[in-house]
């Protein structure tokens, strides 16, 4: 009788991401083992309980549900009520999860793609296991989530693993509390799951055959297509110049560095200097793509990563990949499976069609991918990760603001390394990396993903952000939306969307000094922005300062050749009273047929828009010295200049200000003078690339000095792509902290514009 009259009834709410991570089987096991009574379930809010016992034995239940959950649970809110004992209750039960829809928004978190767990791969590597070489073992602890879900609640029904029947051995597995696959919606096994298959013949699982064919194919000289979790990749053995080579070739993709998966953290530190930081990172839940200083003694062919002294590596995060880097025991390159500037491809029948000229084998499997999503990019920054390009292992899980959204969102993001993002609450989604918005097929998976994103969140945008330029296709389709379904329509600047961006990933709202350079941004006035200084928050900026325009003569045939760049400066008054113009430059020489018509255009102001893009001054500063005169990919110079810089050297070029009437103007041309005097002097090319990128941080100190004396503003941040360049990110750091700044900067969203969309979201919401 005792026990009837102290027996407490507590209903239990758990927001987060708390479905897909081995949660209820957590609460499960939690309750059971305090003798308590009662139920767990999911729902389209997260996961409901409800446990009756003892008042001590429910307080210690609700102190433990929080410190002791699941590694791949995220807890964002906990909420309790009392409610009536039900004393006829005998047991603790997990009951059938429920999809009632109508009742208001679904507050379910989806987990993110998770890494092969510890136990699992003892499990791969164990001969007496009935997993044992089986390239889909996963349990609630690992495996696929955010590329199989096709609706919330998370269940088997729910994902593309809906098509595999539980064998009888898996099912008594994942109906048992004790199990670690208890209701692990992915649990298979060779009996009942998905199954490899190589050119089309499938193969047992059971065996060794896929992988040590496949394995073969890559040692002798052949190009693999890998369906892996969120799509394609296109897998070479990265020892070899000629496989790498032919891979190059056959993608059209001429120079931008190949991601090379390494067997196991060992061997990544044969080939990079790994350290404390990016040993945590490599081995993370996550997997990225890690951006490490590449050893001098690398067995990787050049053609991995040519003019780079960095090599972008992972660790394999599939169970596939453990078994193919095993057999094949070396590393290999495995980069998207795509042709240059198309997405990802994902579904069987259109990636054999879109890489058949690229493969010469195809190792597949048939479980169905939902959603594509390409690797994850990092790098370590003094210490902490600073994520490039926000994907696999990231996403969905979203980023918390400091304000809440007063209406739900869609932020259509920018053109190039396109996200979206859908906000509400205090949660915004950023998407998945869905690429450059070039043509109709990443235009596709840009508008499947927004209705993904929109189903499992359960997010009817009320306004839709979007960037300025009126000719993106992101704002085209913002525009669209807004007059076919009467939304509100507002108007993002880039430059302040990355700020606000920066702001956002620091949990702040402003006002800070923010510093904003990167290669192209509409303008208001008309012109190309990309060096600029704001004073701005999260609603609201005014532009302090930005570089001195330039022409760029033939628009965006400027940005495909950085010679062009170093025509307009050269013609610049600036330098042009200098006399350096007329003197034999090389660059001029290289260019001679086209060069006076250029320099003639830019001064005409003929298809030559003004840009004061930080961009476009380090393209002009790498065709002067020599670097690169046309590029393959986006950055490319710019990439090579850093790349080329003496770490060593600290010396930096002056560039002054022009102060006056409006906002300042920084002088990019000054650093340009100073580097073509010591190009014709003969000094060092890597010493005249470091003095550059130091006179850009000490121009960046001299403008944040400025705002602040002008608006007693102690913050800054750095945001924009050309911030992805470290060798100017730590003198710029460096110089502000010595004067006494506080410097915020990006980690969980990328600094380029990955992180527009964020930045969009939360000016929007501070508008509406």
């Amino acid at each position: 009788m005792e026990t009837v009259r102290t027996a407490v009834r507590v209903a239990i709410r758990v927001q987060g991401v708390v479905q897909g991570v081995g949660f209820r089987p957590f609460v499960y096991s939690l309750a059971t083992g305090l003798g308590l009574t009662g139920l767990v379930g999911n729902d389209t809010d997260g996961v409901f309980a409800e446990v009756e016992g003892p008042a001590p034995a429910v307080r210690e239940f609700l102190r433990r549900l929080e410190r002791e959950a699941p590694p791949l649970a995220r807890i964002e809110q906990v909420s309790t009520r009392a409610v009536s004992p039900a004393r006829s209750e005998r047991s603790f039960v997990i009951v059938a999860s429920t999809s009632v829809k109508g009742s208001g928004p679904h507050r379910t978190l989806v987990s993110a793609d998770t890494a092969t767990c510890a136990d699992c791969l003892s499990e791969l590597s164990d001969p007496a296991d009935r997993r044992y070489r089986y390239p889909f073992i996963n349990c609630t602890n690992c495996g696929p989530r955010f590329t199989i879900v096709r609706d919330v609640p998370y269940d088997r029904p729910s994902t593309t693993m809906a098509p595999f029947a539980m064998c009888e051995a898996c099912a008594a597995e994942y109906h048992d509390p004790a199990d670690r696959r208890f209701h692990a919606q992915p649990t298979c096994c060779p009996a009942c799951g998905p199954r490899l298959a190589l050119d089309g013949t499938v193969l047992a699982n059971t065996g060794n055959n896929p992988i040590r064919n496949a394995a073969e194919l890559l040692e002798q000289g052949q190009i693999l297509a890998v369906k892996g979790l969120g799509g394609y990749h296109l897998a070479a053995d990265a020892g070899s110049e000629a496989a790498v080579a032919a891979l190059r070739a056959r993608k059209h993709r001429e120079d931008k560095p190949f991601a090379v998966m390494a067997a196991d953290l060992a061997a990544a530190e044969d080939l990079a200097e790994v350290d404390a930081a990016a040993a945590v990172l490599l081995t993370s839940p996550a997997r990225p793509i890690v951006l490490l200083p590449r050893k001098p003694t690398a067995k990787i062919a050049h053609a991995t990563a040519p003019g780079n002294r960095q090599l972008g590596i992972m660790l394999p995060y599939t169970p596939l990949h453990h078994l193919l880097l095993a057999a094949t025991t070396r590393p290999i390159v495995l980069t998207s499976g795509n042709v240059s500037d198309e997405p990802i491809a994902y579904r069987d029948d259109e990636a054999r069609e879109t890489l058949k000229d690229i493969a010469d084998a195809f190792l597949v499997h048939d479980r169905a991918i939902h959603i594509r999503t390409d690797d994850s990019v990092a790098r370590i920054f003094r210490g902490r990760p600073m994520i490039q390009r926000r994907s696999r292992g990231y996403v969905p899980e979203p980023l918390t603001v400091p304000s809440t959204f007063p209406r739900p969102v869609l932020a259509c993001g920018a053109e190039l390394k396109n996200t979206f993002c859908l906000a509400q609450g205090q949660h915004a989604f950023v998407s998945h990396h869905v690429g450059d918005l070039e043509n109709a097929e990443t235009l596709r998976s840009f508008t499947e993903g927004i209705a993904h994103f929109k189903r499992l969140f359960d997010i009817e945008p009320q306004v839709i952000a979007h960037d300025l330029h009126p000719e993106y296709l992101s704002t085209k389709y913002a525009l669209d939306l807004a007059e076919n379904n009467d939304l509100d329509l507002i108007g993002v600047q880039h430059h302040h969307a990355h700020i606000a961006s920066c702001l956002a990933d620091n949990g702040e709202r402003g006002p800070v000094i923010g510093v904003a350079f990167d290669g192209t941004g509409y303008g208001p006035d008309g012109t190309i922005w990309g060096g600029e200084f704001l004073i701005a928050d999260t609603k609201a900026y005014e532009r302090g300062g930005h570089l001195a325009p330039v022409p760029m003569p033939g628009g965006a045939a400027a940005i495909r050749q950085p010679w062009r760049m170093a025509a307009a400066y050269l013609g610049d008054a600036a330098l042009a009273n200098t006399g350096l113009a007329n003197t034999g430059l090389p660059v001029a020489k290289r260019n001679a047929d086209r060069w006076a018509a250029v320099v003639a255009m830019a001064a005409k102001g003929v298809n030559s828009p003004l840009t004061s893009s930080a961009g476009r001054l380090f393209d002009a500063a790498a065709a002067l010295l020599g670097v690169r005169d046309t590029i393959n990919y986006e950055g490319q110079a710019a990439i090579e200049l850093e790349q080329l810089a003496e770490p060593a050297e600290a010396e930096a070029y002056p560039a002054g200000l022009e102060t006056g009437e409006g906002p300042f103007q920084a002088r990019g041309s000054d650093l340009l003078h100073a580097l073509t005097e010591e190009r014709t002097s003969g000094v060092p090319a890597p010493l005249i690339a470091a003095r550059f990128h130091h006179g850009v941080a000490a121009l960046i100190e001299a403008g944040c000095l400025l705002l602040r004396d002008q608006h007693g503003l102690g913050t800054v941040a750095l945001s924009g792509g050309v911030f992805q360049n470290t060798f100017l990110l730590k003198a710029t750091v460096a110089r502000l902290e010595a004067r006494g700044f506080r410097v915020l900067l990006h980690a969980r969203i990328p600094c380029n514009d990955g992180g527009i969309s964020l930045g969009q979201a939360v000016i929007a919401a501070s508008r509406s």
